[in-house]
């Protein structure tokens, strides 16, 4: 038997023993839950309204929200016994860079609205427990200020293409300067998604100047510009709205943007092995199958069904990243044995930030760790990257 302290990842037993602990020697309780259905419904308490609607929501009734959530139902674990699991390796490769374990923070624009020190928060708090952060074009703060916050931590940035081409190439190279390790390619929103819930509020907040700040601190969008954005916030919000994306986008436009920089490109919105294919032929290097947390395409395939296919389509020559539904360790197992490399989490680390900024993204990332750790080892695993196929079952 091997103590917890002793072990290459001491996630699991080292947060139960300090929950339990605290609670049954001092009677408190965490400050934050760790259900993330509980999580959400104390975030909707402190929230604004439209903010929380804004983070919360997805596309029309939102029935590709809860198919996300649905389709891992369709699979259950199967646990070994017997295989000494008192040390294990979380630890996976991811695009050829080494991760501590195989779970990012997704990007999340417009962050500010929820916390006040948004992007940097949730970047330092990134930074604590070593998990990978995808810093969003719309993010709060600009894209250096998150790179100095994140430190020596794996950072990726997200990428809307701009109907600007200069202020493409602009933010790639920036990204680049700034220490960025791949280029994360947005390629399902060439138009906002129908969100009932912000329609009803009319709340867009980067019409009021949130997750605006990767254009504003821009040099090619600031040349656009009559006034400076310090002098006329409303003009350059205005003028974000004429530039925000791309509707014309194409295949050889990925290959142009590959083109630019020497980081590795992702692509994010896959959920199609077809277009994971071509993906791969026009320079991107890794995909993320997604179909935006709900958020675009009311009724839309869940993106834990489209997953295997896809898995096959790259045939191990991309790496493979899962986003869209995930909230607990068990979840991130099933993505993990359906093929992804790793798995990116979103809207609960913004409930985390909502609820207690920088502390409150660490504890749910802490939290989410401790319960793959777990996970992993009571499938019957050591090691993540042992983790397959025959982990699971179709129910």
């Amino acid at each position: 038997m091997v103590d917890d302290e002793d072990a290459s990842t001491p996630y699991g037993r080292h947060r139960q023993t300090s929950v339990y602990t605290t609670g049954m020697l001092t009677g408190s309780v965490p400050d934050l839950p760790a259900d993330p259905d509980r999580l959400a419904e104390r975030a909707r308490e402190e929230l604004d309204g439209r903010a929380y609607d804004y983070v919360a929501g997805g596309a029309g009734g939102e029935s590709t929200m809860r198919a996300n959530r649905r389709a891992f139902d369709d699979y259950r674990i199967g646990p070994r016994v017997m295989r000494d699991t008192g040390t294990r390796d979380l630890s996976t490769t991811v695009p050829g860079q080494e991760f501590a374990a195989p779970v990012l923070l997704a990007p999340i624009g417009a962050q500010g609205i929820v916390h006040e020190d948004g992007d940097l928060a949730s970047a330092r708090a990134a930074a604590q427990w070593d998990v990978p952060y995808v810093c969003s074009t719309q993010a709060s703060e600009p894209l250096e200020d998150v790179a100095d916050a994140l430190g020596e931590t794996p950072k990726w940035f997200q990428l809307y293409a701009s109907e600007d081409r200069e202020l493409t190439r602009s933010l790639v190279q920036r990204a680049e300067d700034a220490g960025y390790d791949a280029i994360v390619v947005t390629l399902d929103t060439p138009h906002l998604g129908w969100r009932e819930r912000d329609l009803d509020r009319g709340f867009l907040p980067f019409l009021d100047g949130d997750g605006i700040a990767n254009y504003t601190s821009d040099p090619v969008f600031r040349d656009r510009l009559a006034q400076p954005p310090e002098e006329n916030p409303r003009a350059a919000a205005q003028e974000f709205v004429q530039v925000f994306s791309d509707a014309t986008l194409t295949w050889d436009d990925l290959a142009w943007i590959a083109e630019l920089t020497d980081l590795p490109v992702v692509v994010k919105g896959i959920l199609h092995p077809d277009d994971a294919s071509a993906a791969l032929d026009n320079g991107a290097r890794g995909v993320v199958v997604s179909n935006h947390g709900g958020r675009q395409v009311d009724n839309a395939v869940a993106a834990l069904d489209q997953l295997p296919g896809i898995v096959e389509a790259v045939d191990e020559e991309a790496t493979v990243v899962f986003d869209s539904g995930i909230r607990r360790g068990a979840d991130a197992l099933v993505a993990l044995a359906l093929g992804a490399d790793a798995v990116s989490v979103g809207r609960p680390w913004v409930y985390g930030l909502a609820l207690a900024g920088e502390d409150g993204v660490a504890t749910v990332c802490e939290n989410f760790l401790a319960d793959l750790d777990l996970t992993v080892a009571l499938a019957g695993y050591d090691a993540v990257d042992d983790v397959d196929e025959s982990t699971i079952r179709s129910s």
